[in-house]
């Protein structure tokens, strides 16, 4: 298991097409990934899951992976969250 944590620094966080582009990335990994905001764990391939947490600008999310590419599962995924979504 990988774990890291990020601030989601663009100003709308994980919207509807942010968080598409999120799920797009986590979905070209193998491991089983999810997303922790506070106490609240969700599919970090659904999108659904991800949108449910109401993300915003500034928020600290967790990014937790488990499987055999969990750290470049989460490293990418840190990389997209810091890029603030080409936005």
């Amino acid at each position: 298991m990988y774990v890291k944590e990020v601030t989601v620094e663009n100003q709308v966080g994980l919207h509807a097409r942010p968080a598409t582009f999120f799920i797009q990335k986590a979905n070209e990994y193998r491991s089983s990934i999810w997303v922790e905001k506070e106490e609240r764990r969700v599919n970090a391939k659904s999108l659904l899951g991800v949108l449910s947490l109401g993300i915003v600008g500034g928020t600290t999310i967790r990014v937790i992976a488990d499987g055999a590419d969990e750290e470049a599962a989460v490293e990418g995924l840190i990389k997209l969250v810091n890029s603030g979504f080409s936005e």
